[in-house]
């Protein structure tokens, strides 16, 4: 019977996949198969009753990542040379040539995927240490910066503690927390995105005191978590908005952890790692996905005040950047020169892009400092305005989530692609 249900699942999924992609705005059902599979009582083999899911994991909505390559390919039509990926941030120019070489020729190199990684990542840390500035010893490195975020909210979050999040903003703060048993207090930004310092300095007052602001919409009597940690992005996603020194000083005296991820810092300059030496409540984050183009092979790095460092590697995994994350993270970091060359061609195609899309009476793009521009659409439908687009082979990203409704985030590409982008939207 469970095969069964699992054969139907999937086929009622593949049904609404061709109709979302003909139409992205149309809700879809999946209760009558997936009420079935929630409720069956028994073991697919045993017959034996068996352990229930967690609550909160069978009510938090999953994750929506962004499709891979080769299928989109498919459910296109299109060769994947025909494609323009401007939806999920992505380095267009790719990854260093060393890293081509290192990985192609790996023995030749010292690389040996057949032995366990170093569980310290020290060769990585050094190079890592060179780039940033940082001593190593307060250097963690990750399997992608989303690692340390989950690693962050376990150290910290028991079950009902609360994270305070500035929505809109990366969804994996909301998706870890929740996933941990913590408990996610919205304070949302302003008009222009801007973080709402007052509001967070109200709502931690509020929950310290046991209660919730009256702005949160919850009783002011009914007894609330332990705020534990604040998630801020600088630059922001999805708008690429900064975080001025002032609001992050302010947020830096409440009496909680402060994380700062910086994965696009590069391309808006203005780290704030050094800051860590100094304030021993905040975490910085950061990534070789964005400027080094290395989002394939999932590295990332933190740097930690010492006294969260000791506790955090207790839990950390011990081989958690595998062999060929860190022999292409050290060629990256050997080769700087010439990936912020790709960092200032794309800083500057972002500004060729934002004029573009302002000459379009129905968007209207948002300043950014980060690889990526958001629009807000008037006057015409975002998700009709994105189907369009991948009909024609060039994919953007669509929201209609609180904040972000009838908005699109396009990610800067080549000059070649950002003329294709405009030539389609005429």
């Amino acid at each position: 019977m469970h095969l069964s249900l699992i054969r139907e699942a999937f086929d009622e999924a593949k049904q609404c996949e061709n109709v979302l992609l003909r139409n992205p705005k149309t809700t879809l059902s999946f209760s009558t198969t997936r009420a079935r599979l929630q409720t069956a009582p028994t073991g697919i083999m045993t017959g034996k009753t068996l352990p229930s899911i967690r609550k909160a994991i069978e009510s938090m909505a999953p994750y929506t990542p962004i499709v891979p390559f080769d299928v989109l390919s498919r459910r296109l039509g299109r060769r994947p040379e025909e494609i323009i990926k401007l939806d999920a941030n992505e380095n267009p120019y790719g990854p260093s040539p060393r890293v081509y070489e290192v990985l192609g020729d790996a023995g030749e190199h010292g690389v040996k995927y057949h032995i366990y990684p170093d569980p310290g990542s020290t060769a990585l840390r050094e190079a890592l240490s060179q780039y940033t500035g940082i001593d190593a010893s307060s250097i963690v490195a990750g399997h992608g910066a989303d690692e340390l975020i989950d690693l962050v909210i376990r150290l910290f979050v028991s079950p009902g503690d609360a994270v305070l999040n500035c929505p809109p903003t990366f969804g994996m703060y909301r998706f870890d927390t929740t996933l941990n048993g913590g408990t996610v207090v919205d304070v949302p930004r302003k008009g222009d995105f801007s973080v709402d310092v007052e509001g967070l300095m109200t709502t931690v007052g509020a929950v310290t005191n046991r209660a919730y602001h009256v702005s949160s919409g919850l009783v002011a009597s009914e007894p609330m978590p332990t705020a534990k940690l604040i998630f801020l992005t600088n630059p922001n996603n999805p708008d690429g908005g900064l975080l001025p020194d002032t609001a992050l000083r302010e947020l830096l005296a409440l009496p909680l952890i402060v994380v700062l991820d910086e994965a696009y810092i590069e391309f808006s300059g203005g780290s704030r790692a050094h800051w860590v030496l100094e304030h021993e409540n905040l975490i910085v984050l950061r990534t070789l996905s964005k400027w080094a183009g290395l989002a394939g092979l999932r590295v990332g790095y933190g740097i930690f005040p010492q006294w969260i460092l000791a506790h955090l590697l207790k839990i950390k995994q011990p081989y958690n950047v595998n062999v060929a994350g860190t022999a292409a993270a050290i060629a990256s970091l050997a080769d700087v020169a010439y990936l912020m060359e790709n960092v200032a061609k794309l800083v500057a195609e972002r500004e060729r892009l934002f004029k573009g899309l302002a000459g379009f009476d129905f968007l209207v793009p948002y300043r950014s400092h980060a690889n990526f521009v958001l629009c807000r659409v008037v006057g015409r439908d975002a998700a009709e305005l994105q189907a369009d687009l991948a009909r024609q082979g060039i994919l953007i990203r669509y929201f209609n989530t609180p904040g972000l409704q009838e908005h699109i985030r396009i990610s800067v590409g080549k000059p070649a692609e950002t003329d294709a982008l405009l030539r389609a939207l005429r």
